[in-house]
């Protein structure tokens, strides 16, 4: 997959192109369908396909207080719409300066003119521009005037949930994360480098790595099973998150434990897919009742583990110091 960023998005990059357009945080199931229905499109009028992004989010720029955590690093992001097939994508830095383009100059200077599009597939209700005024109505307008077509793709769900990025939010921050995996399609990841900690895990007989995440959007306090990538491999884990109470821990911390590794994970990247949440955090009586505890989670972890598809693994994928990789 070809990333187009900061000049280039302003030349003539393609005579001809299909294009969809959002922040596609999480890239969800209805994101995932939005990505199908562009690339056969695509494929079906011998098109090259164009997703449009913006980093970092525009309400982070606009209204930091107001601003989601985001599920996605824009690594992890890169990697699941590479992983759909898409041919290019367009990366728009957004700063105050850009949100004042309207959106009729969007259109006119990005997306016909720098990205030849033939035709824009959009989300339900996806608006974009200065006080949002890119619709549907705008584009069906601007489309008539520059020679594009428009497509509006229902709302992607299942009963009555709708999947969307603040669903996913609200199930990952509850801690469910089945539910999540419901609308993401994969187990929610948690990215990070491994770090010296206090190391009360190796003093226990159970040496966990201590995380430093690059995700926004991390799980609420408690024990999980984990699916660990790493280095191209897969590892079942316990991962806690937590303050250590037991030890009256004041930093909040996560600390995962490979069930089946032995050596030093020490400043190595850990990709932790959380599968399912097994308890609250507590604080135990004694070190005895404590290790107890961490062998019924290393044992129900195991027994969940073992039952998880690994087809709902699906951590980062390209090399973060990589512009072009997929």
């Amino acid at each position: 997959m070809r990333i187009l960023t900061g000049s280039e998005i302003f030349k003539k990059n393609f005579e001809g192109s299909v294009v969809t357009i959002g922040n596609f945080d999480g890239v969800h199931r209805g994101h995932a369908e939005i990505f199908r229905h562009l690339t056969l499109t695509a494929k079906r009028l011998g098109l090259p396909s164009v997703v449009v992004t913006f980093e970092p989010h525009p309400l982070a720029v606009l209204a930091p207080e107001l601003a989601p955590p985001r599920i996605t690093t824009f690594d992890q992001k890169v990697s699941l719409i590479a992983a759909a097939g898409v041919d290019n994508l367009a990366v728009i830095e957004f700063t105050r300066q850009f949100a004042q383009l309207s959106a009729v100059d969007f259109v006119h200077e990005i997306l016909c003119h720098s990205l030849g599009m033939h035709h824009i597939i959009i989300g339900h209700d996806y608006a974009f521009g200065r006080n949002r005024e890119g619709n549907y109505a705008t584009l069906s307008r601007l489309g008539a005037e520059c020679g594009f077509t428009l497509e509006d793709l229902q709302p992607v769900g299942e009963g009555a949930d709708i999947f969307s990025s603040s669903l996913a939010r609200r199930l990952i921050a509850a801690g469910d994360m089945s539910g999540a995996c419901q609308v993401l399609g994969r187990w929610h990841v948690v990215s990070g480098q491994v770090v010296h900690g206090r190391e009360i895990g190796q003093k226990l007989g159970f040496p966990t790595a201590n995380i430093v995440p690059r995700n926004e959007l991390v799980p609420p306090d408690g024990v999980y099973a984990v699916v660990v990538a790493m280095d191209g491999g897969q590892y079942q884990g316990a991962c806690n998150i937590g303050t250590n109470p037991t030890f009256d821990g004041k930093e909040r911390t996560i600390e995962v434990f490979l069930l089946d590794f032995s050596g030093s994970l020490y400043d190595r990247e850990l990709s932790l897919c959380f599968v399912q949440r097994l308890r609250d955090v507590k604080k135990f009586s004694d070190i005895g009742a404590l290790i107890e505890a961490i062998n019924l989670d290393v044992a129900a972890s195991r027994t969940i583990l073992n039952a998880a598809s690994r087809k709902l693994v699906k951590p980062l994928l390209r090399d973060p110091n990589s512009r072009d990789a997929a």
